[in-house]
Order: structure tokens, then sequence, then C-alpha cells
């Protein structure tokens, strides 16, 4: 039997074959090496994702409770209304610190030195008065009576019943010493101390004092602004876009137009926020710190990502529609507003969202126009002193009071609720309009 022995052609066949199997080897390792580099990727970044979320909830976890201590405090009469008149103006000027600071020195009648009455006043936060005064306006038939109140700790023993204070350092070392946590350990012993739900960071604005500082003016502030923001930036971002890609004829003028759009798209922020200050403030006298300048602000600074948005939107309708309605009689602002935008509305609300969404973590423009002010009051109206979310963190911050700290990571939290509860809203819209063809 002889050998066979490929000839010439055949060899440059399976040669062939070779080479193409190798490069398909290859292509194929290259893809997956690709698919790889992606999932790692992915990966690495939900990682980083889950770290900075890991912390700000480790952080600010603890400010969603508050300590309370109850006291046996007697309302008399002879200093919260002598004359016995019950008006509101009567009962806001009487002395409630020195009801509280009456029942601590009965409470421990051992403290007799002076600095260590005013450690043992310290227990007790420093706004407890104003919680008497709302708890006497509500019920003026306390006055007279003895009752055992739950008032708020100050932030210090607050820290202290959480554990965040090392009782191993020595006293220089901590911010409460010895004798407090005595007193504290006394009044857990009695029963006198609860660890509560702390509503009052939803219902209460800024305060000076940690455990009675709240987010609901800077809640409530966020709110005005981005609804003035949304009001302004959307129906005119809408139509601008809706101009520039379907009626405006193509010449200089509209390329010149369209250059400085996508050029205003990538300006700081700030810059936003000097425009505000030369033009709302300076120039048309608009009040500082308030929602209404706030809002116009961030919807100059939103509308070229809208339109930029919303033109790629109407560019991604098929022609087909447009030509359609046209076969059929419709003029063309009929097309428009009946087929095209309806259409495109999906996309125009993702450039809405991404715009509003980098409205509600901005602060560098606000700061500029004065809503960096510590603000106490609720505000009622798009003109009155407010402050927003980001501005909030950025001033508890910027705070030396440890017990901020908790706070900012709080307010961080009720800030991403606030943009992810927005963005739910959007997705429910652009699904409402959604229109498939």
């Amino acid at each position: 039997m002889t050998d066979f022995t490929p000839s010439g052609p055949a060899k440059s066949e399976n040669s062939a074959a070779e080479i193409v199997r190798c490069s398909l080897k290859r292509r194929y390792s290259a893809e997956r090496r690709f698919k790889l580099y992606g999932l790692a990727a992915v990966c690495l970044a939900l990682a980083f994702l889950a770290i900075m979320l890991g912390s700000i909830l480790a952080n600010g976890y603890s400010a969603f409770a508050q300590t309370k201590i109850r006291l046996d405090v007697f309302l008399d009469e002879r200093v919260i209304d002598p004359k016995g008149t019950r008006q509101e103006k009567t009962l806001r000027q009487a002395d409630y610190g020195g009801i509280i600071k009456s029942s601590l020195r009965k409470t421990f009648p051992k403290v007799r030195k002076r600095r260590d009455k005013k450690a043992l006043y310290g227990l007790i936060s420093g706004g407890a008065g104003f919680e008497l005064y709302r708890m006497i306006r509500e019920d003026p038939s306390l006055i007279g009576q003895k009752r055992q109140i739950w008032l708020t700790a100050a932030s210090d023993i607050d820290i202290l019943n959480k554990g965040g204070v090392d009782r191993s350092l020595s006293q220089s070392e901590r911010r409460v010493n010895d004798k407090e946590i005595a007193w504290f350990e006394m009044l857990q012993a009695a029963g006198a101390v609860e660890k509560v739900f702390n509503t009052r960071l939803f219902t209460a604005g800024d305060s000076r004092d940690p455990e009675q500082a709240g987010v609901l003016g800077a809640v409530v502030g966020s709110t005005l602004t981005l609804i003035i923001t949304l009001l302004l930036s959307f129906p005119f971002g809408v139509m601008a876009a809706v101009y520039l890609e379907e009626f405006a004829p193509k010449n200089r003028w509209t390329d010149l137009i369209e250059v400085n759009i996508n050029n205003l798209a990538a300006v700081p922020s700030i810059v936003f926020g000097l425009l505000g200050l030369a033009v709302f403030l300076n120039f048309f006298g608009f009040p500082r710190s308030a929602p209404l300048v706030g809002g116009l602000v961030l919807a100059l600074m939103t509308l070229p990502t809208i339109i930029i948005a919303s033109r790629a939107a109407l560019k991604s309708v098929p022609p087909s529609i447009r030509e359609a309605a046209l076969g059929v009689g419709a003029s063309k602002l009929q097309t428009v507003t009946d087929h095209v935008v309806p259409l495109a509305m999906p996309g125009m609300l993702t450039g809405t969202i991404i715009g509003m969404a980098r409205a509600l973590g901005e602060s560098a423009p606000l700061l500029m126009i004065g809503m960096v002010a510590f603000i106490v009051d609720i505000p009622q109206g798009p003109t009155d002193p407010a402050t927003v979310l980001p501005v909030q963190v950025y001033l508890w911050a910027d705070s030396p009071e440890r017990a901020f700290v908790e706070r900012t990571s709080a307010a961080i939290i009720v800030l991403l609720v606030f943009l992810i509860c927005m963005n739910l809203a959007a997705q429910i819209l652009r699904q409402k309009f959604e229109r498939r063809w």
C-alpha cells in the first residue's frame, strides 16, 4: 500500500483553513477578554457604589433615632403666666429654661457647685424650652401642674447613649466627663432615658443645636426650586428644540445657535450662579436666597441639556411618520404637534430627568445667590428665604459639632430618596407617553 501525499493546492487550502481557524480563535479570545473587562468594570463600579452607600448609611442611620430624658417638671404659674391672662405673648416670654434647670436640680439635689450645675444643665438640649412652650401653647391647662415630661437630650448625651463615646479614654479626650456619665447612668437606672424615632429630623428646619435640626426647610426649598425650574426649562427647552429641528432654516445663524447651546451645556455651574447674581439680584432686585431666583438660575443651567436631548429624540422619529402625516393632508404644524412630538416625548422626558437630577444636586450656583444663609423657618412660598438639600449638606458638613456628622449623612440619604422618587415619577410619565412604531 502506497502513502498518499496531498498535492500543492490541497496543502494551500489546508494552511488557509488553519489561518482562518487561528484568526477566529484570536477573535473569540479577544471578545471573551472584552466581556471580562466590561464585567470587571461593572463590578468595580458597583463595589465603589456599595462602599459609598454603606459609608453613608453607617454614619447616618443613627440620626433617625433621638435620645429623650424624662423629668418631673413643675409648670409653675408664677413663672409662666403670673397674671393668669393665658395670652400667647405672655406664654412665649416665660423662662422655660429656668423651669427645666429647676427640675434638674431637684432630680440631683447633691449637685451644688456652679461648674457642676452648668454641666448638669447640659444634659438637656438647649432647645428643650421651646418644647415646653409648644406644649403649654397647645394645652394651657397644664399650667400649675407637675408632669413627667420627655425632653430632648443634648447632642453629646445622645451620642453617649448611642455608644459613640469611648469611656476608656481620659476625661480630657472626651466631650462627656465622668460626672455627666454618672448622672446619665442614674437616669438610665431610673428608667428615665429612652431612644425614640427622630421625627424632628423631618418636621423642623435648621438649628444651631444638632439635636433640634431638621431637613424639612431644605426639602420644601428644594421642592419649590425644582418646580420653578421644571415649569421654566421644560416647555422652553422643548419649544426651542422643536423650532431648531423642524422649522428653523439651515443657515449660519442656526449653526451659531447650535454651537452656543452645545457650549452652554459644558459651562461650569458656578458661571450660571454669577449670571443670576448679576442679573436677577443686582439688576432686577429679586429677593436673595429665594426659591424663585434659585429656580431661574437652575432653569438656565438645565435648558441646554433639555434642548440637546429633545433634538436627539426628534431626530430619532422615522421620516416615514412625517411623510405619512403630510400625505394625508396634515399641515407641517399638525404633523409636528400630533405625531412627531408625542413619539419623541419619552426621549424629551429622559433629557428632562437628566437636567432635573443635575439641578437637584447643584449647590455652587445657589451659593452665589445667597441660598447658603442660615434658615430656621419653613418657606411658605417661592419668594421666602430658603435653602436646598445640597446646601444643607454643605452647611452641616462644615459644622464643628460632632453630632452634625450623622445629620449630614442623614440629609444625604434624604436627598437620595428625593432623587429616586423624582426619577420614579418621571419614569411613570415616560411610560405613559411612550408610543411604539
